[in-house]
């Protein structure tokens, strides 16, 4: 690289020398035309490494891969417990009305009795004042009044 150049051959790569240049060709396999024999592995166990003898006599060594399993999904019961919630809420709600309409009922005859009540109250205390008021034994402390045969001429009473 450090060699002058002219000014037309200054687009060329310089000369090496020929002998320091290694060319590395990859060598092609041959095809397989039938699957390659496993080499014996002692049954129920899997080795970490495994070795495949290829039909010319190579042999190719890798690991095994285990298939990928699925995750184990959790079991879901029969009914979600969502709609068991739900339930039980609506048989709460079905319990507290039921409740409800005996108390409604329960305060509806207290006041229909109350009622009843008032009204025989004042039955008897109207009944009590009434025989109070027109009851012909006087105790002596009573006006009396004696009504006779009165004659009224010319709008003046003559008694």
């Amino acid at each position: 690289m450090n060699e002058p150049t002219t000014p037309h051959d200054w687009h060329r790569p310089a000369v090496r020398d020929a002998a320091a240049v290694e060319v590395h060709h990859p060598t092609p396999l041959a095809p397989i035309p039938h699957a390659a024999p496993l080499v014996p592995v002692q049954p129920g166990t899997i080795p970490a490494v495994t070795s495949i003898v290829l039909p010319d006599g190579r042999v190719v060594t890798g690991y095994t891969l285990e298939p990928a399993k699925p995750e184990q999904v959790a079991t879901k019961p029969a009914v979600s417990r969502a709609a068991v919630n739900i339930a039980l809420g609506g048989m709460g709600f079905a319990t507290v009305c039921g409740g409800l309409v005996l108390l409604t009922t329960f305060i509806a005859a207290l006041a229909a009795l109350i009622h009843q009540l008032i009204i025989l109250a004042a039955v008897i205390f109207g009944g009590w004042v009434a025989v109070q008021v027109f009851s012909a034994s006087g105790r002596g402390g009573g006006t009396t009044v004696n009504i006779r045969k009165a004659v009224i001429k010319r709008n003046k009473f003559y008694g």
